[in-house]
């Protein structure tokens, strides 16, 4: 069974319930559900990801006023709930703020630097994209009040679009840059390790890439690839990333690095972001970076994130 899965029937069977008889009154100000930190919240768990800060639980967010007046009060009735469930011991995390009692503005300061998520577009740059994906992953299985929703609806929305457009700029920047001009010549100068890093540059850009253009927020380094899969735009980014690492020649690495450029430049005019033919994706950036209405986001360095 999967992580989500778990800490949702845990939910449903054993902690609405007791909640309902403890506190009728609260339950519908309080959201549950299961988001943040760990492989489950994302849905990528495996039999790898039992070994630690894995098992049934859940979250509870409470809005500020109430988290001070009845925080300590529910946290000390969910410690209280079934230390073993469906064959799992349960999770008593609350300290790590995993799962248990969460206030909501001090969750989403947690991963987003504000109590309501960011506000302006110096708010949303300093966030790192992977604290943003994980704010929004997950599930809320309840959340009668809406206030904690209403939050990450926002979020889930996406980077505001000058935002995007400054990202995708920098990602066929750094893809040019490392990828279709760094690389081959690293080879060439028998720089293995040089070489090796100019692909690693190229992957997490590429990566970056095709989460901005789903308009979503690419995840921690280590689920960047696996979270391709599936994605409506650009579906074989999956595979297409899957073989550049497992080429076995540089020939054929640059090779695959061309392939995926070219896959990203039609994305590109698909959308109606770039009216570039050209394959260096460099042009491409200097279009993107042209369509920024923000004139301090549109002078910045090209290679600044």
């Amino acid at each position: 069974m999967k992580g989500l899965e778990l800490s949702r029937l845990y939910y449903e069977q054993i902690g609405r319930p007791a909640l309902e008889d403890r506190f009728p009154e609260l339950l519908p100000r309080m959201a549950f559900g299961l988001a943040g930190e760990g492989s489950e919240c994302f849905g990528f768990d495996d039999e790898f990801s039992r070994d630690h800060d894995w098992g049934p639980g859940f979250c509870i967010w409470l809005d500020g006023p109430d988290d001070r007046e009845f925080g300590a009060q529910v946290r000390a009735f969910y410690e209280t709930l079934p230390g073993k469930w469906a064959g799992y011991p349960a999770r008593r995390e609350t300290q790590k703020g995993r799962v248990g009692v969460l206030c909501i503005q001090d969750w989403y300061s947690r991963y987003t630097g504000a109590p309501e998520g960011p506000q302006t577009l110096g708010g949303w740059r300093q966030v790192p994209e992977a604290f943003l994906a994980t704010a929004t992953n997950g599930a809320v299985f309840s959340d009668p009040l809406g206030r904690f929703t209403a939050i990450r609806r926002r979020l889930l929305e996406g980077y505001p679009e000058d935002l995007r457009l400054k990202k995708l700029a920098t990602r066929t920047a750094v893809m040019a840059q490392a990828g279709q001009y760094n690389f081959p010549r690293c080879v060439r100068r028998g720089e293995a390790v040089a070489a090796g890093l100019a692909l690693s540059e190229f992957a997490k850009a590429a990566m970056s890439m095709a989460y901005l253009l789903n308009r979503r927020y690419a995840p921690f380094y280590k689920w960047m690839h696996r979270g391709l899969r599936g994605l409506p735009i650009l579906p074989r980014f999956y595979e297409q990333m899957g073989a550049l690492f497992q080429a076995e020649e540089a020939a054929g690495a640059e090779e695959r690095m061309e392939g995926i450029c070219l896959t990203a430049a039609a994305e590109l005019r698909r959308q109606g972001l770039s009216t570039s033919a050209d394959s260096f994706l460099m042009a491409h950036s200097a279009e993107l970076t042209a369509r920024i209405r923000d004139p301090e986001l549109r002078k910045a360095h090209v290679m600044e994130d």
